[in-house]
């Protein structure tokens, strides 16, 4: 389904035109982060979208034709670097905006708590759907987060569309934190149970907006009476599909702004009763405009937040592989960097993390590291904690890591001072062959002190064995949630730890104490480069400009920048020698993981082959902590 380059034309997906005007006009979307437009097309970003949006309301080919009726199905309020500080807030005017008419609760529409959602829920101007989870603590029949089960729409010229809201089972064990005793019922039993009472209220045409997956869209459409649902528009996926099944159209249409569907349906001259759709997919590429006055309401969301997000924090001298299809199918040096640190950081045994909590999605190559690429790549909210676990349940955890592989399931795991080895034929729960902590074998009755998040404490992504006592679980917290620190903070102040110039002015004895023992352990697995000496004169101008900095604190320290280092050198200057160094280690780079056979990131960095002037650059490594045999 993906057009061959992406287009700003309309692509027909199915159908064509029907005779006369259409019945109904209908603009579905879903799975929208980031307002921004990316580098790559599609580019997406709201401002392109909206544009497209604004021609199918308003352009004067529709004029006297049924206006627009817009759906949406679910996970817009995160992850993003956005939502971050938002906590979702800054959607709320840009789904009201886009024309939304109903939406589709997702799973990340409640990462910051049903208390949240609802916050959030109560300022759009539309309703949200979840008919089949349901909350014994609200009442009888009551959704998840007091949404709505189905919903009635009339459209312009008196068509009625009636629309239920539906989820997978399996979303739910993605959520951080949810009400106890909730109640799921399968989606297709709900919707032959509910469908009838849209069809008494006078709905002449159904439509399920979903969040789950692609094939439980599937079994909606296989196990609901032939034709029953018109049109099942879903969410969950991030690709663009459409497909035809037991009388129903399933279609999911992209994600993150970058592409929409568009769908005019006739009545069926056959029978008057059912419809014929011609079904048009939109791709947001870069030649469209931007709707300028989207790029204001944007502007205006996120000026308080960019001068923050732009501070470098660090420099790195290796690539760092956070794409979904490295860490969620093998060892990534991110994973080996960002575990190492967490164990180090609370003294514990060793770390184990799922990989889903690396959202990046990117390799982000040598060079700068801003605030917004670990704001970005480590959005969550939950904390680190630290608990004791048997042996015995650290393996049932690590069998279910590798559960599902080969899926891209965010459950993979990324680890420090663990090492295993799984076949992937073997069958589920039973593939780990062998798994060493510290360099030790694993003593089942042993307990380790493991360093994890709060998420895989609460048994999310599988991982029960990890539940911690307060949740039921047997697992006793050493550190717990309310305690913790965030990844984001943790990797944060380790880049502090590394500067040479413009370092934060309340660093203090102990935190010099903490991240000094933490460097000489990190040291031993990612080895660091010593930055240029400095003369004295270049040193004292740089600490100058960073007295403004003396009264803040981390989470909102102004880090400062790049300089002008060495005897007032200028800033283009130094740019231009980063891009030079940037571009020798690109060609290491590409001669590691290009195409001879080298293990990726394991070679040592030469002496004094990459410096820069104002900290550390790291070079996380890859170290063979995670083997796999099998196909």
């Amino acid at each position: 389904m993906e057009p061959d380059p992406p287009t700003a034309e309309e692509v027909i997906i199915y159908g064509q035109e029907g005779k006369g005007p259409p019945g109904l006009r209908i603009l579905h979307y879903n799975d929208v982060y980031h307002v921004d437009a990316s580098s790559a097309e599609p580019v997406g970003g709201i401002a392109r979208f909206m544009t497209i949006c604004k021609q199918y309301q308003d352009d004067s080919k529709y004029d006297g034709q049924s206006n627009l009726v817009t759906l949406f199905s679910g996970d817009s309020f995160n992850p993003s670097l956005e939502s971050s500080v938002t906590k979702g807030s800054h959607m709320v005017p840009i789904l009201n905006n886009i024309g939304t008419q109903c939406a589709a609760v997702g799973n990340h529409d409640l990462d910051f708590g049903v208390q949240q959602f609802r916050h959030l829920t109560k300022k759009c101007k539309f309703p949200w759907l979840l008919a089949n989870v349901l909350d014994p603590a609200l009442g009888e029949n009551v959704p998840l987060g007091n949404a709505g089960r189905t919903h009635m729409l009339t459209s312009s010229n008196g068509i009625k569309i009636g629309i239920i809201g539906l989820a997978e089972r399996e979303w739910l064990d993605t959520i951080n934190s949810l009400p106890p005793n909730l109640i799921y019922k399968s989606a297709s039993a709900t919707a032959i149970e509910l469908i009838p009472g849209l069809r008494d209220q006078g709905a002449e045409i159904i439509v399920a907006i979903t969040h789950q997956r692609e094939p439980n869209d599937n079994k909606l459409a296989q196990n609901t009476p032939n034709g029953m649902i018109d049109l099942i528009l879903g969410g969950h996926d991030h690709f663009y599909n459409h497909s035809f099944l037991n009388g129903t159209h399933v279609l999911r249409s992209g994600s993150d702004f970058k592409q929409l569907s568009y769908i005019e349906a006739w009545r069926s001259p056959a029978d008057g009763k059912k419809w014929d759709f011609k079904i048009v997919r939109r791709d947001v590429v870069s030649s469209i405009a931007q709707h300028a006055p989207t790029v204001e309401l944007v502007g205006k969301l996120t000026a308080s937040l960019k001068a923050k997000l732009e501070n470098p924090i660090g420099y790195t001298a290796a690539p760092l592989d956070a794409r979904f299809t490295t860490v969620r199918l093998k060892e990534s040096n991110m994973g080996n960097f960002v575990c190492d640190l967490m164990k180090y950081y609370y003294a514990g045994d060793c770390c184990l993390m799922a990989s889903g909590t690396i959202r990046g999605d990117q390799i982000y190559p040598p060079g700068t590291i801003l605030m917004k690429d670990i704001m970005n790549c480590f959005p969550f909210e939950d904390p680190v904690i630290v608990m004791k676990v048997t042996g015995e349940a650290l393996l049932e955890a690590i069998e279910n890591s590798v559960s599902m592989y080969p899926a891209l399931e965010g459950r993979f795991p990324q680890v420090s001072h663990i090492e295993f080895e799984f076949d992937s034929e073997k069958p589920r729960m039973s593939r780990v062959k062998y798994v060493k902590v510290g360099g030790e074998p694993l003593c089942l009755d042993r307990k380790y002190t493991l360093v994890t998040r709060g998420y895989m404490g609460r048994g999310k992504d599988g991982y029960n064995s990890l539940l911690v006592t307060p949740e039921g679980g047997e697992c006793e917290e050493v550190v717990s949630e309310e305690n913790g620190v965030l990844i984001s903070t943790i990797i944060r102040q380790y880049f502090l730890s590394l500067k040479i110039l413009k370092k934060w002015k309340r660093w203090g004895p102990s935190l010099d104490r903490q991240w000094t023992a933490v460097n000489e352990k990190m040291n031993k697995h990612h080895p660091v480069t010593e930055c240029k000496p400095q003369s004295q004169e270049a040193t004292g101008q740089l600490k100058t400009e960073s007295n403004a900095e003396a009264n803040e604190v981390p989470s909102d320290e102004s880090d400062g920048g790049i300089s002008d280092a060495e005897g007032g050198e200028t800033d283009m200057a130094l740019r231009e020698k980063n891009m030079a160094i940037m571009r020798r280690v690109m060609k290491k780079w590409r001669r590691l993981a290009g195409l001879k056979g080298g293990p990726e990131l394991r070679d040592r960095l030469g002496e004094n082959e990459f410096v820069v002037n104002w900290t550390k650059a790291i070079a996380p490594r890859l170290e063979g902590r995670i083997r796999m045999t099998g196909a």
